[in-house]
């Protein structure tokens, strides 16, 4: 081996952002507290202004229809359902809802409902005799009622009708439920559960920063910047609520993202901080070395995470743009308080970053810890490249054989079992789905718009009414315009796979007027529509700006396919639990969850990609660690032990940090939340345990030298536009001694 200076020419790259974040250093902190101050002022309040729906398509015809029938068929649609219990009632030959008692106290609570503001089309069992009304026992009735109106303000309705009929009135017990009950509580249960989540996870991930870093000072500084980066996403999602819809859900990702990158990018800057602290650095040139090597790094994840979650924009539901505005949001906060708040925070801490050592005793006698930090991971990383295609092969097929379950997978749409049983709303759906012919306000909805004759009218309902799957037809209801519409009540589940078949077929079949299709079967039909025609492009984004952004980082064409590919290996486990968890409902008793059989169609969209985008979090650390060692060596193997060394511990302590993150998210009573937490959490800790550690060793140990080869067109592009943290290494000036092979050294003399 020989010895080459390294030169400091780019060293003055990024100079300004360090002079000014490490200038004024107090002036830089007092302006982050008035700003974060601002943000809780400015946030306050944003869950009450956030929807709980939003897997529609705004533009699909179940949408339109929907919003049709609500102008001139309130009844159609209801959304508030009374479910009446007549308990002991008796009556001689008939039901109990029958009873003179307990239909006169129904027709009293209907009568009362319709003259409430804000409420229209009720109608009840009393009053239509429907069947459909009734359950089959003969002891509940149901008062169908709709309130229209945004969602906030709907809501907003419920809250003031609710306590005077909810409870005992005579002989009868009445309960809330409908749709817009069950997401109004399905609200108020996120967030308890995301209160709940944040209790648990900022302790133990104080203890964990503890246990990582030993110092309960530098543990403290990725907690304050996870709390900045929250504090500015509420804020952030509060604006946006006066523009557009925003889902509730999208605060479990903010919490989950904030704390969870926030971390990952502080333990990134503070460790490479304290290793140029180690390496006889003074303060400001560690701060300056960090910044302009971990801070470039940071950026250039944030924004690999940052392209994952805004593909979700294409999207038309605005559950799923709900997580692009709170992800983008959060993510670039993250960054932006990592490399301006972390450092102006180093600069005044300086060597007392390490203070409150609580591992200062078990280290007494021994070396510093940085110096023979990461040595196992070395030694593991020479070991998987000695057996190379054994990992890679393994590896590979353990991870495809956890991803086969997801090949069965069903879709379906949210309803009330996403809440625990104990659920008030919950409660009322079971009894209505069990114990009644057809659940009201479940069935399919024809609306037919065009005049026609009653006898055209019969024919219509007969034809659908042969329809294979259709338990029975009604209708038409009129109106003065000539407008009318059917209900289509199917067999089995309200949003199955018969069901589903049969909005296709009632959408094609003949009819003397124009025909829209609505209804939960139909809007999930038009949902699945909607995401499989998006789904290309979003996944096009992904991966084009994903190779792109890698290529940069890197300038090879092989490195970015590498991590496309191993980026979804790392996935697969994440896919398969979620089928075999909860569509299939292993572990359902543990997990206090209800299967449904099938899986909500947006989730698997939004945690591919949160997953996707943290899994990239965990290979730009790791790449910009190897290339920048390659950089100076030109030593494929030994680059690959080094990153794995530098980082393995890292990133595998920002994972767990993370899983905790997640689980503790994954512990809400919403099936949905429970699934991406941890569902999340399975992923993140897989890239960084096995992907991470055994399948990048081995692939890179069997691409070799090729695996940072490009065309000569696009090297000369990296070579201008390029980023990597060996740019600015040495930013004082001071030439570092290096290490290199003596192979490197004349493939250098011949290329000068």
């Amino acid at each position: 081996m020989s010895e080459v200076k390294k030169s400091a020419s780019g060293s003055g790259r990024g100079g300004g952002w360090t002079r000014l974040v490490t200038a004024r250093p107090r002036l830089t902190l007092l302006v982050a507290l008035v700003l974060t101050a601002l943000a809780v002022l400015a946030g306050g309040g944003v869950a009450d202004r956030m929807g709980s729906g939003g897997w529609e398509d705004p533009a699909a015809e179940s949408t339109y229809a929907t919003k049709a029938l609500e102008r001139q068929f309130p009844g159609s649609q209801p959304n508030v359902l009374l479910l009446v219990d007549a308990g002991g009632a008796r009556t001689e030959g008939g039901a109990a809802v029958d009873a003179p008692a307990v239909a006169a106290e129904a027709r009293k609570l209907a009568e009362r409902l319709d003259a409430e503001p804000g409420v229209e089309g009720v109608g009840s069992y009393w009053s239509t005799g429907s069947p459909a009304l009734r359950s089959e026992d003969g002891r509940q009735a149901v008062i169908a009622a709709r309130i229209p109106g945004e969602e906030k303000d709907a809501a907003a309705v419920l809250d003031r009708i609710a306590p005077a009929y909810r409870g005992t009135h005579g002989p009868v017990e009445v309960s809330l439920g409908g749709g817009l009950a069950v997401r109004h509580e399905m609200q108020t249960v996120i967030q308890e559960d995301l209160l709940r989540a944040e209790l648990i996870a900022l302790p133990v991930t104080l203890v964990l920063l503890v246990m990582v870093f030993g110092s309960a000072v530098a543990a403290l500084l990725p907690l304050g910047v996870g709390i900045v980066a929250i504090l500015g996403t509420n804020a952030v999602l509060r604006g946006i609520t006066e523009f557009t819809d925003v889902s509730v859900f999208a605060q479990n990702l903010t919490t989950a993202l904030g704390l969870g990158l926030a971390i990952d990018y502080a333990l990134f800057v503070v460790r490479r901080y304290r290793e140029e602290l180690a390496a006889g650095a003074d303060t400001y040139t560690a701060v300056r070395t960090t910044l302009r090597t971990a801070g470039r790094t940071v950026l250039f994840s944030a924004l690999t995470v940052a392209v994952s979650l805004a593909a979700m924009l294409v999207f038309p539901q605005y559950f799923l743009r709900s997580f692009a505005y709170a992800g983008i949001a959060v993510v670039l906060l993250a960054a932006a308080a990592a490399l301006t708040l972390l450092p102006a925070a180093l600069v005044l801490l300086g060597d007392r970053v390490n203070a409150l050592d609580l591992w200062r005793l078990l280290r007494r006698g021994r070396a510093p810890k940085e110096a023979g930090e990461g040595a196992g991971w070395g030694r593991a990383a020479a070991l998987v490249m000695r057996r190379a295609p054994v990992f890679a092969v393994v590896t590979t097929a353990g991870l495809v054989l956890l991803g086969l379950p997801f090949l069965g997978v069903r879709f379906g749409t949210a309803d009330d079992r996403q809440l625990p049983v104990t659920a008030s709303s919950r409660v009322v759906q079971d009894e209505l789905r069990d114990g009644f012919p057809g659940n009201p306000g479940g069935g399919i909805t024809v609306l037919a718009e065009g005049t026609a004759t009653p006898a055209q009218y019969a024919d219509y309902r007969e034809r659908i009414s042969a329809l294979d799957g259709v338990a029975r037809a009604e209708g038409p209801v009129t109106a003065g315009g000539g407008d009318a519409y059917f209900t289509v009540v199917p067999d089995g589940e309200t949003v199955g796979a018969d069901a589903q078949r049969v909005v296709g077929e009632l959408r094609t079949a003949e009819a003397p007027f124009v025909t829209s299709v609505t209804g939960p079967a139909a809007v999930l039909v038009d949902s699945k529509d909607a995401i499989a025609e998006r789904l290309p492009w979003a996944a096009a984004i992904i991966v084009l700006v994903t190779l792109l952004l890698v290529f940069l980082l890197t300038g090879s064409v092989v490195v970015p396919v590498q991590a496309v590919l191993l980026n979804a290996l790392s996935l697969t486990a994440m896919f398969g639990a979620l089928v075999w968890v909860f569509q299939e409902g292993h572990l359902a008793g543990l997990l206090g969850f209800t299967s449904t059989g099938d899986i909500e169609t947006t989730l698997p969209v939004l945690m591919f990609c949160v997953a996707f985008g943290l899994s990239m979090d965990y290979g730009v650390f790791l790449l910009s660690r190897i290339k920048e060692e390659y950089d100076a060596t030109g030593d494929h193997e030994r680059s690959v032990r080094f990153g794995l060394r530098r980082t393995g511990g890292l990133i595998t302590a920002a994972a767990v940090i993370l899983a905790v993150v997640m689980v503790a998210i994954g512990t809400s009573r919403v099936t949905n939340t429970k699934m991406l937490g941890l569902g999340v959490a399975l992923a993140v800790l897989m890239d960084a345990m096995v992907v991470r550690s055994l399948l990048v060793p081995s692939v890179m140990k069997l691409t070799g030298r090729l695996t940072w080869w490009a065309p000569g067109p696009l090297r000369r592009f990296h070579d201008r536009f390029g980023i990597s943290e060996n740019d600015a290494y040495n930013p004082g000036g001071t030439p570092d001694v290096i290490e290199v092979s003596e192979e490197w050294r004349e493939a250098a003399s011949s290329r000068q």
